[in-house]
């Protein structure tokens, strides 16, 4: 049975998020953890297995992201969930030029790949054709397990998609940029 399979009677299912301030969190007391990859904590339905054994169900609102830390109980709150970003291969991108690291993001924005940014560093699942693209504008890429957080907006309720049929135009196996090389401008600054 895969873990978005029916959830059982028997399997506590988490339904609640916690708003908890993060200076607060470690005063909560969770009954057990989660380490969950990204895939899984962008499921809104899923069975799930405990880090100390056992399995469990949650059921949450769509477009609802589970973060590292963050906490879940069941109905009756007597059972608490915490969250942790299991480590999964990402491919991380380290760099002290700003604009470089800017220009990084940039493109694989646009190529519509889920970032994680960071202070010096930009970090992406995983995919050995990204990897040649930013080696190609002369940096460096570690393939590595790591958490993976990316920005919010990343993800809504599942992969970027606009279901069938629907499209954006392009094809996401393309080298050239998407600039705009034409005559006016985009919110430019007239003065007289």
């Amino acid at each position: 049975m895969s873990q978005s399979d029916s959830l059982s009677d028997s399997l506590p299912v988490f339904t609640k998020r916690l708003r908890i301030a993060k200076a607060a969190a470690h005063a909560l007391k969770a009954t057990a953890t989660a380490s969950l990859p990204l895939e899984m904590r962008i499921k809104s339905r899923a069975r799930i297995a405990l880090d100390g054994g056992g399995e469990a169900g949650f059921t949450l609102n769509r477009g609802e992201i589970l973060r590292d830390g963050d906490f879940i109980a069941t109905d009756d709150s007597r059972q608490i969930l915490r969250i942790v970003a299991a480590p999964e291969a990402v491919s991380t991108v380290r760099c002290a030029d700003a604009l470089l690291l800017t220009r990084c993001a940039y493109h694989l924005g646009n190529r519509h790949v889920p970032l994680q940014i960071g202070e010096g560093f930009v970090r992406y699942q995983h995919d050995h054709v990204l990897d040649d693209m930013v080696r190609q504008m002369g940096l460096e890429v570690v393939a590595e397990e790591a958490p993976f957080e990316p920005e919010a907006g990343a993800y809504q309720s599942s992969p970027h998609s606009h279901g069938p049929g629907h499209g954006h135009g392009h094809s996401d196996t393309h080298d050239h940029g998407h600039g705009h090389e034409h005559g006016h401008g985009h919110g430019e600054c007239h003065h007289h």
